[in-house]
């Protein structure tokens, strides 16, 4: 990307850098790389409102003013932070008038997930109409965060991580072609303190990097660890729960649980705590390791979870850290197993694979006459009535007869069911 660097006196690096085209744009190919679906759509003019779900510093602001140049419609932007109904209703109104926006116009909201449940009501009828097209961005799952009507309307894509060979091109670039930058005589000489200090946030590192520059007021500029650490102190360490360490530590905490090692799981609540995390947040990510990580190895961790997650919403802080180290010491001390994870997955891929394969016809409801006639439920089994309460009967499509999907994990519970399946299947499915 080329920059003129025109009129950018206080114009700070990372807004300098900020590239205008889809070509220039780093990272995120699966999104805007050649034929990718955002940059097939917007060089077809025909853009969906959508939602860009990523860690802050990897573009979600720089591609939505892209993607609204590429489709030639005038662009606004609103931050959660700061607006409200109001703010919102005066730009669909302006919008729907044609005024400034000629009759639509992209609708940029930053933090959409701080939006109240009002206010992302507002947008509805907007987005409906087609009176704009809205692209959210937000650094928080929009399952959660984003209200079900809203989302129904949005196409959610994430956004990745951008990586460290990105992140070093990104310096690279700045320091050829930013004007600023190419004045100076700049050396990278170490790299490591830098990436930790942008936590894999393109905006923090190229501010951290123009505040290594401007601390150099003539001759050459070595940029070491060094240079890095006395620059931003312990900046790199604590933890920003709008950051790069954010993601860091999550990932930290689940797998600590993953690994049975409570006292590192209990470390990383610790860390998220005082960094001012939101409860539910932590909660969520407990209901989801029980399942994924726990299962069947001991099905109470779901409900300890679930319980957990309830009473977390009702009490808050500080009490609230209390119930959240008693789920995570009982998760990480707990049996694992990723059993009915692994058979979810192998099951959407054989759907994948296969397709629609009809359902058997004794398996089928027969609410009329006419699906009588055509056989719907004929020969079913009513499994209660069967000697130990087991027909034997064939659930599987045809030809996937026999099909085994979920394995039994090496866990005392589960291989009691593995043994209980078995005595009711035989060999039907290997157990």
């Amino acid at each position: 990307m080329s920059q003129s660097n025109l009129h950018t006196d206080g114009m700070p690096l990372a807004e300098r850098m900020r590239p205008k085209t889809l070509d220039a744009y780093l990272g995120q190919t699966h999104l805007v790389g050649p034929d990718a679906v955002l940059r097939k759509a917007a060089e077809s003019g025909n853009l969906p409102s959508l939602i860009l779900w990523g860690p802050p510093g990897v573009g979600k602001t720089t591609l939505a003013r892209i993607l609204a140049a590429k489709v030639k419609l005038p662009f606004h932007q609103l931050s959660a932070i700061n607006s409200g109904v109001k703010e919102v209703r005066d730009v669909i109104a302006r919008a729907k008038s044609g005024g400034m926006f000629s009759g639509r116009a992209i609708l940029f909201i930053d933090e959409i997930h701080r939006f109240s449940k009002s206010q992302q009501d507002s947008l509805l009828g907007a987005v409906e109409q087609g009176w704009v097209t809205l692209i959210g961005a937000t650094t928080e799952n929009p399952s959660f965060e984003v209200i079900p009507a809203l989302r129904s309307r949005c196409q959610i894509y994430v956004l990745e991580h951008l990586t460290l060979e990105e992140l070093e091109s990104l310096i690279t670039q700045a320091i050829d072609e930013d004007v600023m930058l190419a004045s100076r005589d700049i050396t990278i000489v170490e790299i490591d303190a830098l990436m930790r200090a942008s936590g894999g946030d393109a905006r923090r590192m190229l501010n951290v990097l123009e505040m290594i520059v401007q601390s150099v007021p003539s001759g050459p500029i070595s940029v070491t660890n060094k240079a890095v650490k006395d620059l931003i102190g312990s900046a790199d360490t604590g933890y920003d729960k709008g950051g790069g360490a954010h993601y860091d530590i999550v990932s930290a905490f689940i797998k600590s649980i993953r690994a049975s090692d409570p006292n590192a799981a209990i470390y990383y609540l610790a860390r998220m705590l005082e960094g001012g995390e939101d409860v539910k947040f932590i909660a969520r990510r407990l209901l989801i390791s029980a399942s994924e990580d726990i299962g069947n190895a001991n099905p109470t961790a779901l409900v300890l979870a679930t319980s957990t997650f309830q009473a977390v919403e009702r009490i808050g802080l500080p009490e609230s850290r209390i119930l959240l180290s008693q789920c995570v010491v009982y998760l990480a001390s707990s049996a694992k197993s990723n059993a009915s994870y692994m058979a979810i997955n192998a099951a959407q891929s054989l759907v994948q694979e296969t397709g629609d394969l009809p359902v058997p016809l004794h398996l089928r409801n027969a609410p009329t006459s006419l699906m009588s006639k055509l056989g719907y439920g004929e020969g079913y089994a009513y499994d209660h009535d069967a000697p130990q309460g087991h027909s034997n009967q064939e659930c599987m499509p045809e030809g996937l007869e026999g099909r085994r999907i979920y394995e039994p994990g090496n866990n005392s519970r589960e291989q009691s069911m593995r043994s209980h399946l078995k005595s009711l299947w035989k060999d039907k499915y290997g157990y």
